[in-house]
């Protein structure tokens, strides 16, 4: 998969800019504040529904204009298929387009083109909140999991409706027909995850020895959101609800899961430095992109933001190799070529920002 073009409007600093990337490696330099990241937020965003530094109306939109508009064309090998997708975005209100249709979920945008990034709050997918591992896991279960996105949306629409009765003070009996719709949405999406865990722990194994020996073997552990060893999700939903009235929102469910990393050389997340949680982040981030790429034939397209100032030279070095040998897309922004790439001899596709304008410069190895 890569992409052949990037349109964005009132985004950022960019009344509009057009990208036209290269299969391979992309560089895109400029000083700080150029507007470099904002290319890559741009393609985040139509893979996420959101941008890596926040949502929408969190500053996405240009001061002054209504709205942000985002196009990407990307072709997909393994279908030999040239796909678009475009996406306006006020801040409140969404209109999106895919492959020339309508489409009435911001999800389809999302199950369409795949991108994965790294950027410096990367690390947050292992010291943050567990909400973020959650969309992680989700985000690549939609992509290999056709019958994923309506199970995921299934289980969301019983739990808003769940909580919505929890707030109005309901009945039991008005309870009971969401428990049932909950536990049989639940139970296959909470197993569908922890499977999803399973098979990227052979990859992110590898990656960590290779990345980051220090935090010596590490095993992914699934927490399904309740005590699923003791109590099927119906059971724990009925022994939660009295509790669940008094506090007027659901306790348990897959909606509370989590997964963890066990560290052979370290006690715990908590005893990671910022640079190991970073490197574990990558690892979980690069193994998720190998799992896509052995399920659909195609790696994903690889964002790597400041990449010089997140890696030192050696570990730039491996990643750089790893990628290359993948024949995976890659941009990758700084202010200056990082130095690992620089003594790589490697063919790349260079861009310069300046003051809210994108320019190629010439074709360099």
């Amino acid at each position: 998969m890569h992409v052949t073009r990037l349109e964005a409007r009132g985004f950022r600093r960019f009344a509009e800019v057009n990208l036209l990337p290269a299969p391979g490696i992309n560089l895109i330099t400029g000083e700080n504040g150029a507007g470099k990241t904002s290319l890559l937020e741009a393609l985040h965003l139509m893979a996420y529904g959101r941008s890596f530094r926040g949502r929408v109306r969190d500053g996405l939109i240009r001061a002054g204009d209504p709205a942000l508009e985002v196009f990407v064309e990307w072709q997909e090998a393994r279908r030999d298929q040239r796909r678009k997708a475009g996406l306006r975005h006020s801040g409140q209100e969404w209109v999106g387009r895919l492959d020339g249709a309508s489409v009435s979920q911001l999800g389809e945008l999302c199950a369409a083109l795949a991108v994965v990034s790294f950027e410096p709050g990367s690390h947050s997918l292992i010291t943050g909140a567990g909400e973020i591992r959650r969309r992680y896991l989700d985000w690549g279960l939609f992509h290999v999991e056709p019958d994923f996105t309506p199970l995921w949306r299934r289980y969301t629409r019983a739990l808003k409706q769940r909580n919505a009765l929890l707030k109005a003070r309901a009945r039991d009996g008005q309870l009971d027909a969401w428990d049932h719709e909950l536990a049989e949405a639940g139970e296959p999406l909470t197993r569908r995850r922890h499977q999803y865990l399973d098979e990227l722990q052979p990859k992110f194994s590898a990656l960590a020895a290779e990345l980051a020996p220090g935090l010596g073997a590490v095993r992914l552990d699934y927490l399904p959101g309740w005590r699923r060893d003791e109590f099927p999700l119906a059971d724990a939903l009925l022994l939660a609800r009295e509790r669940d009235q008094l506090a007027s929102y659901t306790s348990v469910g897959p909606h509370r899961a989590d997964w963890r990393i066990a560290f052979g050389g370290l006690p715990g997340r908590e005893a990671l430095s910022r640079g190991q949680a970073k490197l574990t982040a990558l690892c979980a981030l690069l193994a998720q992109a190998e799992h896509h790429a052995a399920i659909r034939g195609e790696w994903p397209v690889v964002a790597l933001d400041d990449l010089a100032s997140e890696l030192d030279r050696n570990h730039q070095q491996r990643v750089l190799e790893r990628l290359l040998a993948s024949k995976a897309q890659v941009f990758i922004t700084g202010t200056d070529p990082p130095p690992a790439l620089a003594s790589m001899q490697v063919e790349l596709t260079r861009f310069h920002v300046e003051h809210g304008l994108l320019g190629e410069l010439p074709q360099s190895s």
